[in-house]
């Protein structure tokens, strides 16, 4: 996408704060996901990569849109309500994480943003948002629109495929993270859960089989009807060993990629700074625009 847009990447570190999170770990953290965008393939010269705190506009347009979002529309957002359901205490960041989401959208008059299918509600409350703004207020914001991948939009867990893969989960066999091992990819595949059918095909019934052909199509470039007919007459031992080796492939030279960049911090630095000065020109202009269309005055001489 960054050689047909003019595209954002931002590391949302202020995000993160909504759950506990260690300082010295969130640091490392912010770091690793700056080498890993980098690692990617995403190129500082052509798209516009930085620090989500490194640009107080974020914060302060999200505080503008939570005084702008109805109680009950932010309400409604699926990821609180489940999170809402699993925590005793979650903290009042997490209510608000969709209006600070919808700030770092229009701070920069996205036309696309793009996202997985779980992200998709919380682009159009941005939409939803930037609508009343401009409806209260005068032409403002852009109306953004969520774009999501043709396969691999949403990947579900190699031990529960009825639930999305997530990080946050109780068991790390559920998940591939981009640094693990070839040897832990492998194992990782072998456990995943499929069925009893003995047959590789794509659909409800089958959401352990589906949810391999899903990545086994994302990591080839791909249509899942492709994936099937690889597969044709082939086991779930080969569906298995065949992903696995396809998810390997493609992270394998970007775990490499991602080790050796994170010891340079002094490159990092560099890239994160040209990245915050890039995207703060833009977010200040389109801050003041706000600050002026709600009333509240500049500093004057």
């Amino acid at each position: 996408m960054q050689e047909e847009y003019n595209s954002y990447f931002c590391i949302v570190d202020l995000h993160s704060l909504t759950i506990d999170m260690d300082p010295e770990e969130l640091r490392e953290n912010t770091y690793a996901q700056l080498a890993t965008f980098l690692a990617c393939g995403l190129d500082p010269d052509k798209s516009t990569i930085f620090v989500q705190s490194h640009v107080s506009g974020h914060a302060e347009l999200g505080w503008i849109m939570t005084c702008n979002t109805p109680f009950g529309l932010a309400s409604r957002m699926t990821q609180f309500k489940d999170a809402k359901i699993k925590n005793k205490e979650i903290s009042s960041g997490l209510f608000a994480y969709p209006m600070l989401m919808a700030a770092d959208i229009l701070l920069y008059d996205a036309n696309v943003v793009p996202v997985g299918k779980d992200q998709v509600q919380h682009v159009e409350m941005a939409r939803d948002v930037a609508i009343k703004f401009n409806s209260r207020y005068g032409k403002t914001f852009i109306v953004p629109e969520a774009i999501m991948p043709k396969s691999g939009a949403k990947i579900m867990g190699l031990l529960d495929p009825e639930h999305k893969m997530a990080k946050s989960g109780d068991n790390d066999n559920d998940v591939i993270y981009i640094d693990d091992s070839d040897e832990d990819i492998r194992k990782k595949f072998k456990r995943a859960v499929t069925d009893s059918l003995n047959q590789i095909k794509f659909g409800a019934a089958q959401p352990g089989v589906s949810n391999l052909l899903t990545i086994y199509s994302a990591m080839k470039n791909i249509t899942i009807k492709e994936a099937e007919q690889h597969f044709s007459g082939q086991g779930y031992g080969a569906l298995k060993t065949d992903t696995a080796e396809a998810v390997i492939k493609v992270l394998a030279p970007i775990r490499d990629k991602i080790s050796k960049l994170k010891d340079n911090k002094e490159y990092l630095d560099k890239i994160a700074k040209q990245g915050a000065d890039k995207a703060r020109a833009v977010a200040q202009n389109k801050l003041q625009e706000v600050y002026d269309k709600i009333g509240l005055i500049s500093i004057k001489g």
